[in-house]
């Protein structure tokens, strides 16, 4: 089924600190959008398998029920007051979250989830069934964790964006410029090119890399997939760079400072029938600030 490309903005709200921080920025999102917001809470149904000496089945389908209300309502709480102006709506849906977040995709713009900061020296726990959504989802998903940079308060940095060849690049610019407009930032377009990949096949055949040659058809190419969106949005200030080495390490400099990153669902470093390519994967892990997955049919 395709997304509906007017559909409202839809946040999973699971009552963490980190959701309450996606349905802010999803807020924020919907307004500069001109979007409705709708704050989705899933609980699975109770198991039948319990004793007499627990409360029955049914009870406790209630109890999660009247939970995941007083949740969505702190969470439109927190929607009103970042972006009063939002129309917002919630429901609790009795189904394991990744089904119901997926179904709920369908007919989203853009599906918005919360994920813990990065813990320093170690891991982002972006957990199973974001990861599986980002993957799998029909609309774009905005993965948003707290912003970290200490100069500068979130949404003061540029859009930046992994421009390659692949087949869902277009879909990422596209996005990219979309958001770079409407929140009137300057863009940065990142190509990155793999200069360990490329030695390793050139010392097998006893050649010379030609590092200068290579870094002007890069910027060639970065040059070529840009070409015409400058015209389309002209208030938008671009700075095109070309980088050498992984493009998760060069996507993941800018995110101290960036206040979005974009990227396409598929990349150089997926492989075919994985649904989600290496690089938005790493970033899904790492990025220290929002990460927009456009998506590619």
């Amino acid at each position: 089924m395709s997304h509906n490309p007017v559909g409202p903005i839809v946040v999973g709200v699971d009552g963490s600190e980190a959701a309450l921080g996606a349905v802010g920025w999803a807020a924020a999102e919907a307004r500069l959008r001109r979007l409705p917001l709708r704050l989705v809470h899933a609980t699975a149904e109770p198991s039948l398998a319990y004793s007499d000496s627990v409360p029955s089945a049914v009870d406790l389908a209630g109890l999660a029920r009247r939970r995941g209300q007083r949740l969505l309502a702190t969470a439109a709480d927190v929607a009103r007051e970042a972006a009063p102006e939002v129309p917002v709506t919630a429901v609790v849906r009795a189904e394991q979250p990744g089904a119901a977040l997926l179904d709920e995709a369908a007919r989203a713009s853009l599906l918005v989830l919360g994920t813990p900061p990065v813990r320093f020296l170690g891991r982002a726990v972006a957990g199973s069934v974001t990861t599986a959504l980002a993957a799998r989802a029909a609309c774009p998903v905005a993965i948003v964790r707290p912003h970290v940079a200490e100069d500068e308060p979130p949404g003061a940095g540029p859009v930046v964006v992994g421009v390659d060849a692949s087949p869902g690049g277009d879909e990422a610019i596209a996005a990219a410029f979309d958001e770079a407009c409407h929140r009137g930032a300057a863009l940065v377009a990142v190509h990155v090119w793999d200069e360990a990949f490329l030695c390793s096949l050139f010392e097998e055949t006893r050649r010379v890399l030609d590092r200068p040659a290579i870094e002007a058809h890069e910027r060639e190419l970065l040059a070529q997939r840009l070409a015409g969106w400058r015209e389309k949005y002209p208030d938008v200030a671009v700075e095109r760079m070309v980088a050498r080495g992984r493009a998760a390490d060069r996507l993941l400099d800018h995110a101290e400072y960036a206040q979005l990153i974009v990227v396409g669902s598929h990349g150089r470093g997926g492989f075919a029938g994985l649904p989600l390519g290496s690089t938005s994967q790493a970033l899904i892990t790492f990025a220290s600030c929002p990460l927009l997955i456009a998506r590619h049919d």
